[in-house]
């Protein structure tokens, strides 16, 4: 039985042995927009407290 790497169609790029930009890249950790953004508020908001107190 071939591997799905086998049986996917591979074109002249993937040939050259340039990336395809469709194939799944999987980090290792996932983290959320929402939390992103709270994240990216809170640094936001000590960087603001610190210019404030020095």
């Amino acid at each position: 039985m071939p591997s799905k790497k086998s049986r996917r169609q591979s074109g002249p790029m993937t040939a050259a042995g340039l990336i395809s930009f469709y194939d799944e890249y999987e980090g290792k950790f996932k983290m959320s927009p929402t939390a992103l953004v709270v994240i990216s508020a809170a640094y936001a908001m000590l960087i603001i407290i610190a210019h404030l107190v020095a």
